[in-house]
């Protein structure tokens, strides 16, 4: 055996033991792969995935495996864990792509999953919905799920009109925004923080841009803790939900001297400016949690410095004329799964994320004529179903 083999081999054996803790706690997906290893609805289907790879993704793809499905797919920019996929290319699945793949390369990737002519998406950001609408295939897919608010953005926006297959839009669930968005991400995004910069959160100013659902999480875990926080928000009834929780609210370029940490959260482009960084102190942290690495505007960022530096993994020193510097996080991507020994949310939240997408994906497999084109929410019976489930794993009535 190769230098090389030797070394997939003990990756894989890596991720093994990883996803084996991981499964051990996700008692939703256990229920859902024991009923749909009989059910087996996705028998004679391949879905295309593009999705983040890490252990807890490896669990939601053993479920559908389990349901008959053969999934072909790839993780996101940035974002991959190289032991999950070593170990879930040893049981047989096809997957493309490595952690430290370009952004070109993992284009790529989107691009083989498609040329493996999937009949079902589970699509993260909406790139193979618009993969599969440039390509002008939309007649062969059946239907999809897609994870992000800032997908379901894609399907209503660029992509309107163009999708005439369903796509759930999981983000959309309720029980997912309290779930995952607010309790999940806040805790990830506080708890990555710490551990990337090992910098204490009392007493330290922090500037969240958005107070949608995962924004209003990552404000209250940071208060919690012991933080000074401020929100930036353009939506005048959210920053109204946002002055009444009791965070000053006013805008970028306003907080900028103001704080010492700017973390993004909003699913838009370009919403952390130069403007803004030209007034932040000596030594400002800039990090973004939201799912595509475009909501810092790193590329002026890298136009206005006059050196950079990696000063540890995942910790970049930006120096900007004038003899400040600034702290760029994982590049701008999303630092609690693209950062160093990124862990990404709670297995508990995730557990009920995926079984989220389980149902939805079934849903589409056995009754795609019964929803309507293009980007809609989660079915309310699904929801409600999961929220059962959900109290009874947490022994809530106790």
């Amino acid at each position: 055996m190769s230098t090389a083999q030797t070394t997939e081999s003990e990756s894989a054996a890596r991720g093994a033991a990883r996803v084996e803790w991981i499964r051990s706690r996700m008692p939703l997906l256990a229920q859902a792969r024991a009923e749909l290893a009989v059910s087996r609805p996705f028998a004679g289907h391949r879905i295309g995935m593009s999705l983040h790879l890490e252990p807890k993704t490896a669990v939601l793809l053993e479920t559908l495996a389990a349901g008959g499905a053969e999934v072909v797919g790839t993780g996101n920019h940035g974002s991959t864990q190289d032991d999950v996929v070593d170990y879930l290319k040893a049981e047989g699945m096809t997957l493309f792509g490595r952690r430290d793949d370009s952004l070109d390369e993992h284009h790529a990737n989107v691009a083989r999953v498609l040329d493996a002519r999937p009949d079902m998406l589970l699509d993260n950001g909406g790139d193979l919905a618009a993969g599969v609408v440039a390509r002008g295939v939309t007649a062969s897919i059946l239907g999809g799920t897609e994870e992000t608010t800032s997908g379901g953005d894609r399907l209503r926006g660029e992509l309107a009109g163009a999708v005439p297959f369903p796509m759930i839009v999981i983000n959309d669930s309720l029980l997912k925004a309290i779930g995952e968005n607010k309790h999940a991400v806040g805790q990830s995004v506080v708890e990555s923080f710490m551990r990337i910069t090992n910098l204490m959160v009392p007493g330290r100013r922090f500037v969240v841009f958005g107070y949608g659902w995962c924004g209003r999480g990552v404000a209250h875990y940071l208060r919690a803790l012991g933080g000074k926080v401020a929100v930036v928000e353009v939506d005048e009834l959210k920053a109204f939900e946002a002055a009444l929780d009791g965070f000053r609210v006013s805008t970028g370029v306003d907080l900028a001297p103001w704080g010492d940490v700017f973390i993004t959260a909003t699913g838009h482009p370009d919403v952390l400016t130069m403007e803004a960084i030209d007034r932040m102190r000596d030594g400002a942290v800039l990090a973004n949690c939201g799912h595509f690495p475009w909501e810092i505007d790193v590329a002026g960022l890298r136009a206005a410095a006059t050196g950079s530096r990696e000063i540890v993994e995942a910790i970049e020193r930006i120096e900007l004329p004038g003899g400040r510097h600034v702290i760029l996080i994982a590049g701008g991507r999303m630092f609690n799964l693209a950062g160093r020994e990124p862990k990404g949310n709670s297995l508990e939240s995730m557990d009920l994320g995926f079984l989220l997408q389980t149902l939805s994906l079934e849903r589409v497999a056995t009754a795609a004529a019964t929803l309507t084109p293009g980007a809609q929410p989660v079915p309310d019976d699904i929801d409600r179903t999961i929220a059962r489930r959900m109290l009874a794993a947490m022994n809530a009535s106790e």
